[in-house]
């Protein structure tokens, strides 16, 4: 267990009056007692990823994995104010393939800001904090009088989020139209009673303008099967209307379901450029990658389809004839990624990518490994659920939403600019 440090009640004299006029000296006493047991969780948890690797010997009988000092110092914000912190730093001298990175639970090297509970505790789940830990993890992060952080009230409150989540999931959408939607199959980083599962999510565009979590469901994999199971639940709940497109990324479940419960939906496929851009270099030597990348970035900043074509033929006959590899990987989907000229010019930068998604579930994404902690394929899928609902308070409306009503009325637009009507 943890040692708990308590905070000090005293402040050096010279502290006290450099203290500006009206500020809560009673605040600066928890924000330094809080640094104190966070810099104490987080050390703890450096020493035993230490120690559970402590027989990893070279041949001279010394270890190989090692503390290896601190990260440079950095600020969170949190609702007691900014909290200075200092993270433990750990170096494996494994070859390559064996090495593991320390990355803190508690402290994840990209937190800058401490979220609400009702953000914070599905965010800990989902990084393989376990309920019995959730105590100490938001005493270190919120302070040590932070009130109901008992496991029961962590179990309480993850079963009132999963009762929303069924609420939720059974929704009316009688009446409802979207005209985008963007698709995506997200792995969680949590070790599953069932093994890896897919959480299947949609976010669609309304004529408004605005963005809504249209479905997340769970499934083992990014099947078409799975994705059909999706789809037709949202016309059984009363999505009548067609989408006007679709965009995701080269998952072919996806594309083959949509074809078949909503063929007139235009396809944006593979449509994030950026990630197409990282596949194609992948496929060339580094020292033609600088100048590939360029002529990458001129397809698909083109202001015309015709330019981008051309700008496509010009990558094709620079590079098609060495790197076969590369040559294929940019031919797929060519259509498809360029479906975003026939919609409006403003509307490009969100049609060019599935930023949507991936920006909302980039930190519960599957990366290298899994945490140790089990969860349940239903607490799992709440607690995306709940993230993914919360960072929804923040979305944007889209860029000259009026378009969207043009959209759906079927009106066509060229290289992003209406095209006037022909007189009868």
């Amino acid at each position: 267990m943890m040692k708990v440090i308590e905070p000090s009640n005293v402040l050096p004299v010279s502290q006290v009056v450099e203290t500006e006029v009206g500020k809560d000296l009673l605040t600066e006493i928890l924000r330094k007692g809080a640094r104190e047991l966070l810099a104490q969780a987080v050390e703890q948890e450096v020493q035993e990823w230490l120690s559970e690797r402590s027989g990893l010997l070279d041949e001279r009988g010394r270890k190989l994995v090692v503390r290896n000092g601190h990260l440079p110092e950095r600020t969170i914000l949190t609702g007691i104010g900014p909290i200075a912190v200092r993270q433990p730093r750990a170096h494996d001298g494994r070859p390559d393939g064996e090495r593991e990175l320390f990355s803190s639970k508690i402290l994840p090297p990209y937190l800058r800001k401490t979220k609400s509970l009702e953000e914070l505790i599905p965010w800990l789940y989902l990084k393989g904090i376990s309920t019995g830990g959730f105590q100490e993890a938001l005493q270190a992060l919120l302070g040590p009088d932070c009130p109901g952080l008992s496991a029961n009230t962590i179990v309480r409150l993850k079963e009132v989020w999963q009762g929303e989540y069924d609420v939720w999931s059974k929704r009316s959408l009688v009446g409802q139209e979207y005209v985008y939607v963007w698709a995506d199959g997200i792995y969680s980083n949590v070790r599953l009673e069932d093994d890896k599962v897919c959480l299947l999510v949609l976010i669609g565009v309304t004529k408004e303008g605005q963005k809504e979590l249209l479905a997340v469901e769970s499934d083992f994999r990014e099947s078409k099967d799975s994705w059909l199971e999706v789809l037709r639940d949202l016309k059984r709940r009363g999505l009548a209307i067609a989408l006007k497109l679709a965009v995701g990324d080269g998952a072919l479940g996806f594309w083959a379901a949509l074809r078949e419960e909503w063929p007139s939906t235009r396809e944006s496929a593979a449509a994030d450029w950026v990630h197409k851009t990282a596949n194609v270099l992948n496929n060339l030597p580094k020292s033609l990658q600088p100048n590939a990348k360029a002529k990458l970035h001129e397809i698909w900043m083109a202001p015309t389809r015709a330019e981008a074509i051309k700008a496509y033929d010009i990558f094709l006959e620079t590079y098609g004839a060495k790197y076969d590899k590369a040559r294929d990987c940019l031919k797929k989907d060519r259509d498809e990624l360029l479906t975003f000229y026939d919609f409006p010019a403003e509307h490009w930068k969100h049609l060019r990518t599935t930023n949507p998604i991936e920006s909302t579930f980039a930190t519960i994404r599957l990366r290298h490994r899994r945490t140790k902690g089990n969860g349940t394929r239903k607490a799992t899928l709440t607690m995306l659920f709940k993230l993914a609902e919360s960072a929804s308070h923040h979305w944007r409306t889209l860029d000259a939403a009026m378009h969207l009503i043009e959209v759906a009325k079927d009106t066509k637009f060229q290289d992003g600019i209406i095209l006037p009507k022909v007189a009868a």
